[in-house]
């Protein structure tokens, strides 16, 4: 079962003169714990299919279905809480809040999502060991380098336990090195706790660290490289996430109840 499909994905933009084709008719389905690289020139509609796979925007014809959810068929209200509770955004720019520690920007998303402040920072703290950077808990934005800075960015697109990580050109303000190091720790992500990845790169390098690299041109898949073989994970339907507002970010997350230091153990269904 994919984690994330799309059928027949098409998205314009303006009218008449201005009508502009941005995807015209995308088939995708991406498997659970799969990393998948989206590459393309500028222009090719990457950008604009990775915003329809995160519930951003809604598409002009076709559908998106996360864990069997068609994103199209639920309401504004809707999408912003499974993009809360099931998607992990990763940006090129960080966008952390200036104002914030570490630690406090990792556990914002539980916190505006209900969780208690101490549960949240619990779960911060754990994220933030997760990808090394616990020492730095204390620290704002303005006193963190770039490289700790989207390591503090993935652990807070990681707490809420989401089915789906979105990332969007992650190594882009990094240098080599720290781009290095963020492009491996991604990939221990997938090969530890079976995360489902899917980045938009122009970097050749870090597409190969993927299992897939999906090449698009002029708003059309226009072919696949396979790198690695495809492992089948069980996912859980969203369906009860969506549907219980009550609910605590990272419920039904399927294979992310994972404490760091131990073994990944799937969350009983």
């Amino acid at each position: 079962m994919h984690v994330l499909e799309t059928r027949g994905l098409k998205k314009v933009y303006g009218e008449a003169e201005a009508r502009v084709e941005a995807l015209r008719g995308v088939d995708l389905g991406v498997m659970p714990g799969e990393m998948a690289a989206i590459m393309g020139p500028s222009g090719s509609g990457k950008s604009t299919l990775l915003a329809l796979l995160g519930g951003v925007e809604t598409p002009t014809e076709g559908h998106v279905l996360l864990e069997g959810v068609d994103l199209a068929s639920l309401s504004d209200d809707q999408r912003t809480l499974l993009r809360r509770r099931r998607i992990g955004f990763i940006f090129q720019s960080f966008n952390l809040l200036p104002i914030l520690t570490a630690v406090e920007n990792v556990a914002l998303p539980l916190e505006l999502d209900g969780v208690s402040s101490a549960e949240a920072r619990r779960r911060a703290m754990e994220m933030l060991e997760l990808v090394g950077m616990e020492n730095r808990h204390h620290h704002v934005p303005s006193h963190l380098s770039g490289g700790e800075q989207q390591r503090v960015a993935v652990a807070r697109a990681l707490v809420i336990q989401p089915a789906l990580l979105l990332a969007d050109e992650p190594t882009g303000n990094l240098d080599s090195v720290n781009g290095q190091r963020l492009t491996a720790l991604l990939r221990r992500l997938v090969d530890e706790h079976h995360q489902t990845i899917v980045m938009v790169t122009h970097d050749p390098e870090v597409a190969s660290h993927a299992d897939r690299i999906i090449h698009i041109r002029d708003g059309r898949i226009e072919r696949e490289e396979r790198l690695r073989p495809s492992r089948p994970v069980v996912v859980q339907e969203a369906s009860s996430v969506i549907a219980s507002p009550g609910a605590s970010a990272g419920l039904g997350g399927g294979v992310w109840s994972i404490p760091p230091g131990r073994k990944p153990r799937r969350n009983p269904s």
